[in-house]
């Protein structure tokens, strides 16, 4: 980011000659001098190696050592915010100047003087007019002046909206390896600037041209990457006319180097294969007790990373909601865990596929050979077939946890099948399977499903009890019909007598019987009653 500057202010500041002796003593011995000028070297040089009387002073321009420039909190600072520029030399009573390169920066005038004779030159308010190039000195017109300090670059951000930086392919990188990382703005810039955050005091920067028009990118290469730090970036894009005025900070992009600890374990709820707009969560766990997990995707361009809790002692996970999912859901997810105190993080665990149904539009048919309903331990046989060409297909069963067996698939009748075999089967083997066509394009993204196919194995279930006769089982039928019979008599216990009938029949005889005394009875009274 440097750039050569035709003039440096500083040279038209007032500095001594290259050897001058200042006081008036020596005037007055030169006026006395004989010999003319040839005496009036030999003077100087004696009195300017310490033969005077003490009262002497004799500095060559320039060799003061240079002073230290250096800007507080940051060289690096938000449009808007504060910051001190800060000189300091070797002297303790010393005069400093401030200037800027190439332009002339007209706020240093306005420093109060208490200020500046402390070597602090304060900013209130950064705005575009602060940023630039800049360089300070100390001394005096009898002391002469140091040499300049290195020069210190006050960056202004925040001009322009923020670039997107994306790792590629993964920010997931193997350690001892390199990574591409990809800053792009939407407007045409021809400057990019990335920054490593992290442990060092002042971020490192890369500058790289643009290598498309119109919307602008940078590519910057990384590495090699180690476990044992962090690796956290920012892009930031600018104007070559304004160098020093930079666009906001990108996104923090952090790198995930694994290391060699003992992997997690990742899984899927409620399973792998999944329709467009449900919802589904990956969990990774571990029983290392690892604080935090992070979960990738290969080939993503950022992970997920989230605190891990404890469900049981000893053990440590944490849960990743996906969903609404869609088609860029679908794709190979790893995960791996980090202790809080430590930058490294675990060995990846195993790949898991998540798949995204209803993406192709084509419907495979499944079916069962030699039936639907075989006897425990028989070969069987499900074929999945499509009419349309298929490069692999995929076998599910509803409920199960494993992932889905795939096979590739092959031309039968002018069909393309794949046949799933299951010998022998047991009842593990019962449930609804479903199956799914995908192609080498994009092997995540598969079919709509099959119909479902209900597979029943008869004689898996085991009984309690062993098997009963025919005879028996009359027999047992009897019991239940009557299970308080009299085996001594077996037509009576299996028919047993009902008095209900005649119970009836006599208490209507016994009413009427009532009814024809009742009658009597009121006849007699109203006789008697009668003249």
């Amino acid at each position: 980011m440097t750039k050569p500057h035709k003039k440096d202010p500083a040279s038209e500041w007032p500095h001594p000659v290259s050897l001058s002796c200042q006081h008036r003593g020596l005037i007055h011995l030169q006026s006395r001098a004989v010999g003319g000028d040839a005496m009036i070297p030999i003077l100087t040089v004696l009195i300017c190696l310490g033969l005077s009387l003490g009262w002497r002073t004799c500095v060559q321009a320039g060799t003061l050592p240079k002073p230290t420039l250096w800007a507080e909190p940051d060289s690096v600072i938000t449009q808007g915010s504060p910051v001190t520029l800060r000189c300091q030399g070797t002297l303790e009573t010393q005069e400093y100047r401030l200037y800027r390169e190439e332009k002339t920066a007209p706020w240093i005038t306005r420093i109060p003087q208490e200020l500046v004779k402390k070597g602090q030159f304060p900013i209130p308010s950064t705005t575009w007019e602060h940023a630039g190039r800049y360089r300070c000195i100390y001394g005096s017109h009898t002391a002469g002046w140091s040499e300049r300090s290195d020069p210190l670059e006050l960056v202004v951000t925040g001009a322009y909206r923020k670039p997107i930086l994306s790792a590629l392919p993964s920010p997931v990188v193997a350690s001892g390896g390199s990574v591409t990382l990809q800053c792009d703005s939407r407007v045409a810039f021809d400057g990019f600037i990335l920054c490593k955050e992290g442990e060092d005091e002042h971020p490192q920067c890369l500058i790289s041209q643009p290598r498309t028009h119109g919307s602008s990118r940078a590519v910057f290469s990384v590495g090699p990457v180690s476990p044992s730090r962090r690796w956290s970036y920012r892009c930031y894009s600018y104007d070559s006319h304004s160098p020093y005025v930079w666009s906001l900070p990108s996104d923090v992009l952090e790198l995930l180097v694994p290391g060699v600890s003992k992997k997690p374990s990742l899984s899927v709820q409620p399973g792998p294969v999944v329709a467009p707009g449900e919802k589904l969560i990956l969990q990774c766990g571990s029983n290392v007790g690892y604080d935090r997990f992070a979960l990738y995707k290969e080939w993503g361009r950022d992970f997920l990373q989230r605190p891990g809790r404890q469900p049981q002692a000893g053990l440590s996970q944490a849960n990743f909601p996906l969903g609404p999912v869609s088609r860029s859901y679908g794709g190979q997810y790893r995960c791996s865990g980090a202790h809080n105190l430590s930058s490294e993080w675990s060995a990846p665990s195993d790949p898991l596929d998540i798949l995204i149904s209803g993406q192709i539009r084509a419907r495979p048919f499944l079916s069962v050979q030699p039936g639907s309903t075989v006897a425990s331990g028989e070969n069987v046989t499900l074929l999945c077939q499509s009419q349309g060409w298929m490069h692999t297909f995929l076998l599910t069963k509803e409920g199960a946890a494993d992932p889905p067996l795939r096979l590739k698939s092959k031309r039968r009748s002018h069909k393309y099948q794949a046949e799933f075999p299951m010998s022998p089967v047991t009842s593990a083997h019962v449930g609804t399977y479903r199956c799914y066509g995908s192609l080498s394009s994009n092997p995540y993204l598969l079919t709509h499903p099959s119909d479902p196919l209900e597979l029943v194995v008869s004689g898996a279930a085991e009984t309690f009890s062993p098997p009963q006769t025919k005879s028996d089982s009359k027999a047992g039928a009897a019991e239940t019909l009557s299970p308080s019979q009299n085996n001594s008599d077996p037509k009576t216990a299996s028919f047993p007598q009902d008095y209900t009938v005649e119970n009836l029949i006599c208490m209507g005889m016994a009413g009427l019987i009532l009814v024809v005394l009742g009658i009597l009875l009121f006849e007699a009274q109203h006789s008697q009653r009668s003249p």
